[in-house]
């Protein structure tokens, strides 16, 4: 558990190293799990400097995002997370306003085993992400967020858990 809090650290600190070298944007967001865990989280994100299959209708670009959440349980104590995840984007053309959808998979790092009547069997979880919002000039964003937590069966139990929110993303 140390060992993996520990990996999480340096690449959390490896990923702000990463952001100096790019603009970065922050998000915040709100929302629940269906135990009622109320879901708070606080991110960095890079974007990539490409983008591929651009038309007219749109284009496919992504970011880099790395998270703390903490998880505030109504049975059981609250529970911390950090994570990593590449995401792909795909932004529909527009002047002022371009919606978007996104998906992504990446790694995650609990302080806990156990979240609500959840048992994540290990620390270690993948995060699977699916998302669609708006992005406005300026940099800003709005959306609305489902994320899935599982170890992908790698120990037992592997209750997983879905977290379904609300973000804002912002230029720094």
């Amino acid at each position: 558990m140390k060992k993996l809090l520990c990996l999480a650290a340096i690449a959390a600190v490896t990923l702000g190293h990463s952001f100096t070298a790019n603009a970065a944007d922050a998000s915040f967001s709100v929302g629940q799990t269906g135990d009622s865990t109320m879901v708070y989280r606080l991110g960095l994100q890079s974007n990539w400097d490409a983008s591929w299959w651009q038309t007219s209708v749109g284009r496919v670009t992504g970011y880099w995002d790395g998270a703390y959440t903490y998880w505030d349980g109504d049975k059981t104590s609250s529970n911390h997370s950090l994570s990593f995840a590449p995401v792909f984007v795909y932004e529909f053309a527009g002047e002022s306003v371009k919606p978007y959808i996104e998906a992504g998979i990446g790694v995650a790092a609990f302080s806990s085993t156990k979240l609500e009547t959840n048992k994540l069997g290990s620390s270690f979880q993948f995060e699977d992400r699916i998302g669609f919002g708006l992005r406005f000039a300026g940099g800003h964003e709005v959306g609305v967020r489902a994320i899935h937590y599982s170890n992908a069966g790698l120990q037992s139990p592997n209750d997983g858990v879905e977290s379904y929110s609300l973000h804002y993303r912002m230029p720094l």
